[in-house]
Formats: C-alpha cells, sequence, structure tokens
C-alpha cells in the first residue's frame, strides 16, 4: 500500500500544475485531485477496495497540500502535544498522558520535506546552518523543529497545539483549574489593569491562562501583542500582533523582543503583552510597566512565585545595565502586581496554585503575600490517580483591593475568607492534612 501510495503521489506531481490548483477554490481542487488518483489507480490496475481507495486518496491530499502522515492527528481535538521523534517514532499527550502512535513517516526525508512545509509557509528556514527552528501552523499551534547534526536521531519535530477555538475562563471553571471565586477576582484584576505575570512549567498552561485573563480587557483598548512565534489569539478588536525575526543565513537582519518592546511604545498602546518574557527585553518591559503603561501581562518560566522574581533578576542582569541588586528589586516590585502561578498535576490536569501579591520592599527582599492557594488532600486512586484538593483563600485582604473598588470592582468581604479543608483518604489508605 505505501509503494502504491509513493507511485500515485509521484505520477500525480508529473501530471498536474499544483501552482494552478492553489489559487483555485478548495472543493474544486478535491474534486480535480480525486478525479485525476481514481484515473491513476485504473491506470495501476491496483485491486483496491472502496475504502481503501479513499484511504490512498486522503493520504495523497494530505501529502500535497497537508503534513503527511500528521493530519490525521491534527484533526483530533483531543491531543495536545505531537512529538515527532525521527520518521519511525511519534507521541502524543491526550488526556495529559503520552502514549506511542502506530504512524511513521517514510524515512527522514520524508519527514524534513514536511518540516520545510511548516517553516516556509511563515518565511523562515531549517537547515545545517540554522538547525533549529520556531514555527507555528495556521491555527496558532507552537512548532518546534531540530534536525541534524544537533539532532543524533533524525529530525526531531514537537508541535503543542492550540485549537482555532479557544479555551476561555468558563471552560478553565468546568475543568477545575481554577473557582467561580478566583475567576471573578483575576477578572477584576485585569479590568483594574494591574500588572499580571503568569509562571509556571513547560506545559503548564501559561498560554492558555494569558489567553483567557485577555479576554477580560475591553474591547476599545489598543493592545500590542510580542512574541517569539505568535500563539496569542485575542478577541478584541484593536489588536497588533509583533513577532521577531531570527537571523539570515549571514547573520544578520535579526529583530529581537527587546527591539518590538521598545518599537511598541511608540505606537500608542493602552497594553503591552508579551507572550513569554525570557530574556533581556525583561528590564524593558518592567521599566515600561513603571511609566504609565499599566495593565500589561506575561508569562514566565517558574516553578514558583519567588523562583519567578529571581528569573526576573537574571534576565535584567543579562541587559548589562550595572544596576544595584535593591535597585533592580525595586523595579519589579514596582511592576508587577500579581503573580499566577499555575502548573500541570501528576494526573496530567493543570491548575492555578497560587495567586500572589507583591506589596513591596523589605530592606532589600521583595515581599509578596499570598492571595488564595490549591491545597492538595490526596490522591482518588480509583478514578485513575485524580489529584484531590481545595482551592483556599489564605485570610488576607490584598492591598490591591482599594484600587479594585475605584475601578468599580468592590469585593465582597467572605472572598478572602479561610474555610475548613475536608480529610480525604486516598486508595492507599494515607491521610493528607492541611
Amino acid at each position: 500500500m505505501q509503494e502504491l501510495k509513493m507511485r500515485v503521489h509521484r505520477t500525480l506531481i508529473n501530471r498536474l500544475d499544483l501552482t494552478k490548483l492553489e489559487g483555485l477554490d478548495q472543493n474544486v481542487v478535491q474534486a480535480e485531485v480525486k478525479k485525476a488518483i481514481q484515473r491513476i489507480l485504473d491506470d495501476e490496475n491496483a485491486p483496491l477496495s472502496g475504502p481503501e481507495r479513499e484511504k490512498v486518496h486522503s493520504d495523497v491530499m494530505h501529502e500535497l497540500f497537508g503534513l503527511g502522515p500528521l493530519e490525521p492527528l491534527l484533526a483530533d481535538k483531543g491531543i495536545a502535544d505531537i512529538l515527532v521523534n525521527g520518521c519511525k517514532s511519534i507521541f502524543i499527550e491526550k488526556h495529559g498522558k503520552l502514549e506511542k502512535v502506530d504512524i511513521a513517516f517514510r524515512d527522514d526525508a520524508h519527514l524534513m520535506q514536511i518540516i520545510d512545509r511548516i517553516v516556509s509557509r511563515i518565511g523562515r528556514r531549517v537547515d545545517e546552518s540554522s538547525p533549529m527552528v520556531d514555527a507555528r501552523l495556521k491555527d496558532g499551534s507552537r512548532v518546534n523543529a531540530i534536525i541534524p547534526p544537533l539532532a543524533l536521531d533524525g529530525p526531531m519535530l514537537s508541535i503543542r497545539r492550540f485549537g482555532a477555538d479557544p479555551l476561555r475562563i468558563k471552560d478553565l471553571i468546568a475543568f477545575q483549574a481554577l473557582t467561580p471565586e478566583l475567576a471573578q477576582l483575576l477578572e477584576a484584576c485585569v479590568k483594574s489593569r494591574l500588572n499580571v505575570l503568569i509562571s509556571g512549567g513547560t506545559g503548564a498552561g501559561k498560554t492558555t491562562m494569558l489567553n483567557c485573563l485577555s479576554s477580560f480587557i475591553p474591547n476599545e483598548e489598543r493592545l500590542v501583542t510580542i512574541e517569539d512565534s505568535a500563539e496569542l489569539i485575542l478577541q478584541q478588536e484593536h489588536v497588533v500582533r509583533l513577532e521577531t525575526r531570527p537571523p539570515n543565513i549571514e547573520g544578520k537582519g535579526e529583530i529581537t523582543q527587546r527591539s518590538l518592546l521598545r518599537n511598541s511604545l511608540r505606537m500608542r498602546p493602552d497594553r503591552i503583552i508579551v507572550g513569554e518574557v525570557r530574556g533581556d527585553e525583561a528590564i524593558d518591559m518592567l521599566q515600561a510597566m513603571n511609566t504609565g503603561h499599566d495593565g500589561g501581562m506575561t508569562t514566565i518560566h517558574a516553578n514558583t512565585p519567588r523562583d519567578a522574581l529571581s528569573r526576573l533578576e537574571t534576565m535584567i542582569a543579562m541587559a548589562n545595565l550595572r544596576i544595584s541588586d535593591k535597585a533592580m528589586r525595586q523595579q519589579i516590585s514596582s511592576a508587577i502586581n500579581l503573580i499566577i502561578q499555575v502548573s500541570r498535576m501528576g494526573d496530567g490536569t493543570r491548575k492555578v496554585m497560587s495567586v500572589s501579591e507583591i506589596i513591596g520592599m523589605e530592606g532589600e527582599i521583595i515581599t509578596m503575600q499570598e492571595i488564595f492557594r490549591f491545597v492538595r488532600t490526596g490522591v482518588d486512586e480509583k478514578r485513575g490517580g485524580k489529584v484531590l484538593g481545595q482551592f483556599q483563600p489564605t485570610g488576607i485582604r490584598p492591598r490591591f483591593s482599594e484600587r479594585l473598588e475605584q475601578y468599580g470592582f468592590p469585593l465582597p468581604a467572605n472572598l478572602f475568607e479561610p474555610r475548613p479543608i475536608p480529610v480525604e483518604v486516598n486508595q492507599a489508605g494515607w491521610r493528607a492534612r492541611q
């Protein structure tokens, strides 16, 4: 079957002018290609049943206009990640769990052809002189490819899925990633123009949370987004999307996030949203937040809110400004108002683990107080190791509550009152207490 599809594919390319087909309606293209495939199969005298003919047709269409063997995986909305470890080994993440699928490319050259198709569509390249590349698909899904000589076992491709219909805050509530009360607080924070930092590890749901929080921004505001690879899907009308550019083959022409951030200050933004802060652009972002461009949001890789602050300090040091540690921390404490820590649990679910307010400096230390936290109470082995727990206010009313009231978002006093945590017993008999 595989050899037959290859012959059909080669014959089809020789017979059709694909450049003319690209400008036609997709339905017309599919009808013409299907007729051509049927004629080729008739010429081959291939003893195929009706379903087998349909399978050959769909596979050849995927090879011509799609991403080959990956198309069936991309059509499954339940798949969050597609991980290609060479031409013969493909894994997916579904419902938070990794599993291997019975799909493969013909060889490394076939996989390289698909990688080239992905990156060339957004004007990027991958070859021996530039063996790593970040790209995106039409639906906004993030793509990373790395090829030999850096990848020892052949080309590697990682796809992080982002659906065309992005998750909303009500979906996160339904998935128990947070509570309606916590969502109410975060909505008030965004609409009151607090500067928000979303922290978490890889795959914890930082970008998803950023997308959900951005939906609370009023539609009349002008937003500027800055990203390495465009992933944010904002619902507002007035959005300016900026994306970095890698250096060309001569090593010139690179446009960094820091350059875009500086330029965005001249574009009359109401809010600046940085997809992920990861380098010396951190200092420009903090200075923008400190000089009237409030309401900014960004994400950062860190395991705890305190680690997020430490990483910001490291990024500022990368700018070689030679400022003292105290001045650096003063910049951070005056710019960032709120840190939201998200995490992926052992059962594959994502949750908001902590919401913390930065309240200032004590000596040379940034001080913050936790407002909400997720308290784990056990594991339900009967439900596949589902993590049990409860979202809890810490009993501290945040200092920014006065600002929320000034913007017209008074919060009920009982929102921050701690509640008793039930003691639950997991299948192994261990008790988890507060």
